[in-house]
């Protein structure tokens, strides 16, 4: 995603087709926003802001998401845990 040492930000939203642990016909998308607006949940981590905007509060309600990284695939893991 050619992100800067810092200041950049990741947005996650829903997104039609797919499949995740707790959702059947969505999965997860994500985008490189380093403005967001109307933040419901943040984290940092090196530098790098991952949010989650208002509008998606639906896919994301009483979810916590981690985010791994499948090698043999290539490409993020999603994990959804009910809280």
């Amino acid at each position: 995603m050619d992100l800067p040492a810092s200041g950049a930000a990741i947005r996650f939203f829903g997104k039609v087709y797919g499949k995740t642990n707790v959702h059947d016909g969505f999965s997860v998308g994500m985008t490189r926003d380093d403005q967001p607006t109307q933040v419901i949940t943040e984290t940092e981590k090196d530098g790098v802001r991952y949010v989650v905007s208002d509008s998606d509060a639906w896919f994301f309600n009483n979810l916590n998401l981690t985010v791994d990284f499948d090698p043999t695939k290539d490409e993020p893991k999603y994990i959804f845990e009910k809280l």
